[in-house]
């Protein structure tokens, strides 16, 4: 073959490539809808019950398999006794097998029957175990145990005053990833869009996270919040949210004030994400990890009002019910 004919050969393939390439870009363009303004457009009212039960780390029974070489029918199996398990504890959910306070019955929750897209929630690190915590994890984690004095800010006092209570329980906020994760209720939540900027409301709790996408730099150091502070960029088609300046107060599973978490949101179709957040922390756990679920869009499961507020009728019950076990204990004659 002379080099003239090698060079037209060299020509077509390059242009076939380039071709074949043109046809992808555009049909992974078109396959997800845009804004008028250019950006992949995942507005919408999306959901997570169906990702309710889904445990954080691989299974027991699953050691040694991949997340990815679960087969559908071992899936289907696992979201079977899934469900079986949430029947069996749903009218006690909010109380106790032996005070049955709970909320109400089985069929007021959003979750029930819940149909999992996964065997688990961690993707990263490969043995799909959390990693191990700190020495100043574990030294913040009992400086907050020995706060609550035995409580745990739920069921079990004392609760001499509010901040005895979580902050969930108080109605403040589920923090973040908090406010992303599967509950009993409330799990819808709304992404809005706007040119350089995207919310997402949350119906449970009503916080709500205004994410600039303008390349505008980080609050300083000593402004921080519950929700933290959120960059956001797109990298194709997939949201990418840096946060960082977290409350400790808020930080997930117990990180310190340093974490760092980036969040990508990557639509698979026109009513599905994929949704993963990715957390980096020195001080609290020997190596970063992620995990993630699947967000599906339900315009019929709009957000609703969330009658919940500091202060309200269940706070001040916990606390005179606190101060009248307390008078009943001091009644009692001394043994």
């Amino acid at each position: 073959m002379n080099g003239m004919n090698r060079n037209r050969i060299a020509a077509l393939v390059s242009a076939g490539a380039v071709a074949f390439a043109i046809t992808a870009v555009g049909a992974q363009s078109t396959a997800i809808p845009r804004t008028p303004w250019g950006d992949p457009d995942i507005q919408g009212t999306y959901t997570n019950s169906n990702e309710s039960g889904i445990p954080m780390e691989r299974p027991a029974e699953l050691a040694g398999r991949r997340l990815e070489d679960v087969k559908p029918e071992e899936l289907a199996k696992l979201v079977q006794q899934r469900a079986v398990r949430a029947e069996q504890t749903a009218e006690t959910i909010g109380g106790t097998q032996d005070e049955n306070t709970g909320a109400g019955p089985k069929h007021w929750y959003e979750n029930y029957q819940a149909k999992n897209s996964r065997a688990w929630m961690i993707s990263d690190p490969p043995d799909y175990k959390m990693p191990a915590t700190t020495e100043d994890a574990k030294r913040r984690a009992a400086a907050v145990r020995a706060a609550r004095r035995g409580g745990d800010g739920y069921y079990v006092g004392p609760f001499d005053g509010p901040e005895d209570l979580t902050l969930y329980v108080r109605c403040i906020t589920r923090g973040v990833p908090g406010s992303m994760m599967p509950a009993i209720y409330g799990n819808s939540y709304e992404i809005v869009q706007g040119p350089g900027v995207v919310a997402i409301r949350y119906e449970m709790v009503h916080d709500t996270r205004v994410i600039p996408l303008d390349g505008r730099k980080t609050l300083p150091a000593g402004m921080q919040s519950y929700m933290g502070d959120s960059r956001g960029h797109w990298e194709g088609d997939t949201l990418v949210i840096e946060g960082s300046r977290y409350l400790e107060q808020s930080a997930f599973g117990g990180a310190s004030s340093a974490l760092k978490t980036i969040e990508r949101f990557r639509p698979t179709s026109r009513n599905t994400i994929e949704w993963s957040i990715t957390f980096e922390d020195a001080s609290t756990w020997v190596r970063p990890w992620t995990f993630g679920m699947r967000l599906t869009r339900d315009d019929e499961q709009p957000i609703f009002e969330y009658a919940c507020h500091e202060g309200n009728e269940g706070l001040r019950g916990i606390l005179s019910a606190a101060r009248v076990a307390e008078k009943e204990q001091a009644a009692r004659p001394s043994k």
